[in-house]
């Protein structure tokens, strides 16, 4: 397979992810007749991240925060969308290595967005439920709605608790909403749905390690925001830090567990990283050192968003 990208007089701007930034940036350039836009990513829709939690309690369905690629750019002929995986960039020779193939570029930028950081934690990558694509809102939904399915059958107290418990990690604005959110099904929703489960033994707790939620918000939204939890009945433990996850209980710092089948890892994420770039252009977390202009820092013609 080969990229098949017309070869032009125009200069050639290869976009990696249609992200936030990415997808700007090509709607922009897409109004420019001398430049070839080249918009690469792995899936053929942008995905609106800030209401996965929505389709993860089944408050929406995925297509209405999944938006195709190719509608977005309809009648632009400079813009061309390729559906494929990035391996690495060769800088010297300004060339893009993907699974379907080379592709040239007179212009990088690079807008590969970020992936859910486990901290190493083995049995948390293992068991826990992440949340940065559609297709994992969707796993989510489906896995809280199945355990209520088992719950009815459950043959112990026990096994019960296990299926219906839910702990969120993570007190930054997806952690906070999604608590939030299932707290309010226990209350509205989910007593219609299944009327034979007691959904006031039904735990929710939001577990962060810092002291308080929304931590890089205001002191008013943090102080509103942990306020909005208690009152919906959510268990905010702040200044705790969750060690381990076996899938029938969570370990925590202080030595305490919490018995659920269910953690919702919203703990922290880190930038995803491209082969071909050398190590010292890398940050804190995986960013990518910039000039002002968003230019990667030792290179004239790779940017980064």
């Amino acid at each position: 397979m080969q990229p098949n990208i017309p070869e032009t007089g125009q200069k050639r701007v290869v976009i990696v992810g249609a992200g936030f930034g990415g997808l700007a940036l090509a709607r922009k350039l897409s109004n420019k007749k001398e430049i070839q836009v080249v918009l690469i990513d792995k899936n053929n829709y942008h995905q609106f991240q800030p209401l996965f939690y929505q389709v993860a309690t089944a408050g929406l369905e995925p297509s209405a925060i999944v938006f195709p690629l190719r509608k977005i750019f309809h009648a632009k002929e400079n813009v061309h969308v390729r559906v494929t995986e990035v391996t690495a960039v060769n800088t010297k020779d300004n060339e893009l290595v993907t699974t379907l193939g080379t592709i040239k570029y007179d212009y990088l930028v690079l807008s590969m967005g970020a992936d859910t950081n486990f901290f190493g934690m083995k049995n948390i990558i293992e068991r826990a439920i992440p949340m940065k694509s559609v297709g994992e809102a969707l796993g989510l939904r489906n896995r809280l709605l199945q355990n209520f399915e088992d719950a009815l059958s459950a043959s112990s107290e026990d096994e019960r608790e296990g299926l219906m418990n839910v702990v969120v990690v993570g007190g930054g604005p997806t952690g906070t909403e999604v608590s939030g959110t299932l707290s309010e099904m226990r209350r509205t929703v989910l007593p219609k749905d299944f009327l034979e489960l007691d959904f006031t033994k039904m735990k929710i707790y939001l577990v962060e390690h810092s002291p308080k939620v929304l931590g890089p918000m205001s002191p008013e939204a943090s102080a509103k925001a942990k306020l909005y939890l208690a009152e919906l009945g959510v268990e905010v433990k702040v200044s705790t830090e969750v060690v381990d996850f076996d899938g029938k209980n969570v370990s925590l710092g202080d030595g305490s567990k919490i018995r659920t089948n269910n953690v919702i890892w919203a703990a922290g994420v880190k930038a995803n990283s491209i082969t071909g770039l050398p190590p010292e252009v890398y940050g804190k977390g995986g960013r990518i050192k910039v000039d002002r202009f968003n230019k990667v820092e030792g290179f004239s013609n790779i940017y980064a968003l």
